[in-house]
């Protein structure tokens, strides 16, 4: 695989529940960023990640992302949209790890992109 996954995103509805279950599950050691509400993980496989909690207003429903490094994510998203997907999450940077934003597929699948 020419791209794979640079990033995975838990959005849960109960976010301790989850780190709790996948961290037994994969053996993951979660740390929690408790600024963020946001629990940090790295794979032993070396996939990094994380696991946050859904809000009613926030941008990010309960789920699953994968999110594919690409070189400008504002190009990739315009791609994407171009290809008949649609934006979920506009453009956002993310300080000292670069810039992220959410798209649609066909079939209202969320992926993930990152410009690093």
């Amino acid at each position: 695989m020419n791209q794979p996954p640079a990033w995975f995103d838990i959005t849960a509805l109960d976010a301790n529940r989850s780190r709790e279950f996948y961290g037994q599950l994969f053996g993951w050691e979660v740390r929690v960023d408790a600024s963020m509400d946001y629990g940090l993980t790295q794979t032993p496989e070396g996939v990094a990640g994380g696991i946050g909690q859904a809000t009613e207003d926030g941008p990010h429903p309960a789920g699953l992302v994968m999110y594919f490094p690409v070189a400008d994510v504002d190009a990739a998203l315009g791609r994407a949209e171009a290809l008949g997907g649609s934006c979920a999450v506009p453009p956002w940077e993310i300080p000292g790890l670069g810039k992220m934003a959410v798209f649609r597929d066909p079939d209202g699948n969320r992926v993930g992109l990152w410009q690093r």
